[in-house]
């Protein structure tokens, strides 16, 4: 029988969701917030029956790989989990994710897997985030402890894991560069100030919903407003604010979402002033060119730019083109690889679901005179036919980056059917990867792996594998 509270358990691993692993007989507990090392009292909080859940209550021993945190907000915000570890020590758990994986999923015997690759940023990385306008704030206990009649209950921030209807206010958050902060906190107080509504995921009901903040490498920064109803005064008074306070945002949106669901993908984004996109720039692969892209508000992009470059770096040199090759660019998005490539092979066909992101994709080439990239819209399962590859020419390399769900398997079975000389396979998911690298070792065969760390401080960790058809050698 599993008692309520176990005594000195020592945390052997860092495992999923960034939680923390340590063992009783048979039973897995994950543990929040701790670090390898640590030896810990820890209360059970949920029972299942392959594992158990809990917190710690007591920290009897630090672990030699610990470092103090940095934010006010670790403990309680979602994320950020590993920032209590060294960033050393935080390569070395997602390395070996990526290596468990390979192992256990694939079932791929001593691959070649390189040494992570680090972020050369570990705060002030991210090039975009998205806060919640909310009027249950989260409580902690603190405020718990000090609560009083009329306690401020509007918030502004992230949502807590696990918990749809609870946002955790934010002061200060080291993911992105300034003057992020300093536009978050002044949208809230504007809010206050101004006696505006903040959304009740309960009811539907309140004005204000999201707060996103978008920024490049190229000093570029976008705003965007989400509300929930068409009070166009209310919105322009607001955005004037911002201007006013502002004056270095120069791509500023407003988004009216009237639906239960914060989904605006399929809703127009108002362009309320300055210009309609960001510009991203950086080399271009294997010619001395510049690549400038153009970011809309709804783009899809790398969201760590600096190790965005490494992670294309990586993928273009495992390709390693010869200069006449057709290369399938799967999920392309806004043809970020695409055109990074372009100029090192013969053709790019790219392939993407989303309208919006192909004519994104075209813009792209044109923009930086490129003229031998070419855009479907489609689902890849559905796009990648016999016909489409007789049409368009069978690729000679195919380099794939979908989401985290990975490759539908319509789309390995077609891979298997084409059988490219190479695919270079970008993946968010080391588990979802190694999935359908178990699938593709029918006819290819795993030839290395390079780990590239786009998040620090989190337990995610994007890997690109190399793969070659069975009997071409390397």
């Amino acid at each position: 029988m599993i008692q309520e509270i176990i005594h000195n358990v020592e945390i052997l691993d860092a495992g999923p969701e960034g939680k923390a692993v340590a063992r009783i007989g048979n039973l897995v507990i994950f543990v929040p917030f701790l670090v390898p090392g640590d030896i810990v009292d820890i209360k059970i909080t949920r029972k299942k029956r392959s594992y158990l859940e809990g917190r710690a209550i007591k920290i009897h021993k630090y672990s030699e790989k610990r470092e103090p945190s940095f934010c006010e907000h670790f403990g309680t915000c979602g994320g950020c989990r590993w920032q209590n570890m060294k960033y050393g020590e935080q390569l070395i758990y997602k390395q070996k994710q990526v290596e468990d994986n390979i192992d256990r999923i694939a079932k791929i015997e001593n691959a070649l897997i390189l040494p992570i690759l680090p972020s050369a940023n570990t705060r002030f990385y991210r090039n975009k985030l998205e806060f919640t306008f909310s009027n249950r704030r989260w409580l902690t206990e603190e405020d718990r402890n000090s609560m009083t009649a009329g306690k401020e209950m509007n918030a502004l921030g992230f949502h807590l894991p696990l918990l749809f209807d609870k946002i955790l206010d934010i002061n200060n958050c080291y993911l992105q560069q300034d003057p992020s902060n300093a536009i978050r906190l002044e949208a809230k107080k504007y809010a206050l100030d101004n006696h505006l509504s903040f959304y009740d995921v309960h009811t539907g009901q309140g004005f204000l919903r999201n707060l996103i903040i978008r920024n490049s490498s190229t000093g570029d920064l976008m705003v965007i407003l989400i509300v929930r109803s068409e009070e166009i005064e209310e919105i322009k008074r607001m955005l004037d604010h911002f201007l006013e306070k502002f004056p270095v945002i120069n791509s500023l949106y407003y988004v009216i979402n009237p639906k239960k669901n914060d989904t605006i993908s399929d809703l127009p984004f108002q362009l309320f002033s300055g210009q309609p996109f960001l510009v991203e720039s950086f080399p271009a692969y294997g010619i001395n060119k510049e690549i400038s892209l153009r970011i809309g508000p709804g783009s899809f992009f790398q969201t760590n730019s600096l190790q965005g470059r490494v992670l294309f770096q990586t993928a273009a040199g495992f390709a390693g083109f010869r200069g006449d090759e057709t290369v399938y660019d799967l999920y392309t998005g806004i043809g970020s690889m695409a055109n990074y490539i372009a100029g090192a092979v013969n053709k790019v066909i790219g392939i993407e679901s989303s309208i919006a992101a192909v004519q994104d994709a075209t813009e792209n080439s044109k923009l930086n005179h490129i003229s031998n990239t070419l855009f479907f819209t489609g689902e890849a399962e559905k796009v990648l036919t016999p016909e489409f590859s007789s049409g368009n020419g069978i690729p000679d390399i195919v380099i794939t980056d979908p989401p985290r769900a990975g490759m539908h398997e319509k789309v390995v079975k077609a891979l298997l059917s084409i059988q490219p000389g190479k695919i270079v396979y970008i993946s968010c998911n080391p588990a979802t990867q190694a999935r359908d690298l178990s699938l593709l070792k029918e006819k290819f065969d795993l030839v290395k792996c390079q780990p590239v760390d786009m998040f620090p401080h989190t337990q995610h960790v994007e890997n690109v594998a190399l793969l070659l058809r069975h009997g071409t050698g390397d």
